[in-house]
């Protein structure tokens, strides 16, 4: 019990211990802000999108990219289109939250919502996100 209790435990207190060690050493902590890729049909979607997220505060900032091409499999099927990308810029505690509204307002039906954790940055701007999204 102990253990499993240990290992349950185990991303709360690392988190925690994270934090506390940016508090006190103001350092950034690799991986507290992460960038989100949702790719949008055009760009009135894109922008109804982006809003909706900031308007949420589920992010500090929305890059709304130009058309691309995109080629994929859909039931079974090659596709090809052209799609409009939004980079959302947030907190990595913010991405689970993030991805189911953007699921529930998103006319895909199964939208692209992926991310990747911020490694390094600006220090400043990296404070700049995080005072800008909320703590959970």
């Amino acid at each position: 019990e102990v253990l499993t209790l240990s290992v349950l435990m185990y991303p709360v207190l690392r988190s925690l211990a994270l934090q506390l060690h940016s508090a006190l050493t103001g350092s950034y902590v690799p991986g507290s802000h992460s960038i989100a890729f949702i790719n949008c049909l055009n760009e009135q979607i894109a922008k109804d999108i982006a809003r909706a997220i900031m308007d949420k505060k589920l992010a500090a900032y929305v890059n709304i990219l130009p058309k691309s091409s995109a080629l994929y499999f859909w039931k079974g099927e090659l596709e090809e289109s052209t799609e409009i990308l939004l980079l959302v810029k947030t907190r990595t505690s913010k991405i689970s939250e993030l991805s189911n509204y953007v699921r529930s307002i998103h006319p895909f039906e199964i939208p692209e919502i992926i991310s990747l954790p911020i490694d390094q940055g600006n220090p400043l701007y990296l404070k700049w996100i995080e005072e800008n999204v909320p703590r959970d």
